[in-house]
């Protein structure tokens, strides 16, 4: 599991950014609090933040001509198998959304997909 550092979203390949929405709603339902390595830090802050980057990627796979299930743009919305959630306090929309995802992180991100044959440079 990762999340991609937020600058790379528009510029990653059909496989990574349906492999990205698929994390992100795995993250939103079940995976919330499951601990893996790359994305503890997600739980350091409020489900709202990963809404909002799961956004990020849906209005990409959007541009691209795909159709992601629209109940996923509901914050409160968990997946088929997760009850919403009650409430969820709005935040305001921060750049970068997660302050994790710094210029280390970036270059970290460009290494692994580098690793995988994909340059972004």
């Amino acid at each position: 599991m990762r999340l991609w550092h937020e600058e790379l979203v528009p510029l990653l390949p059909r496989q990574q950014l349906l492999g990205q929405h698929r994390e992100c709603c795995a993250l939103r339902g079940k995976g919330w609090e499951k601990n893996h390595a790359t994305v503890n830090y997600v739980f350091n802050h409020s489900p709202y933040k990963l809404y909002q980057y799961h956004v990020l990627v849906m209005e990409e796979i959007l541009k691209r001509g795909y159709k992601p299930n629209e109940q996923w743009f509901d914050p409160l919305y968990r997946g088929q198998t997760c009850p919403k959630y009650e409430s969820i306090k709005s935040l305001k929309l921060e750049k970068p959304i997660y302050e994790e995802h710094d210029v280390l992180y970036l270059q970290d991100c460009l290494d692994n997909l580098k690793e995988k044959g994909i340059d972004l440079t």
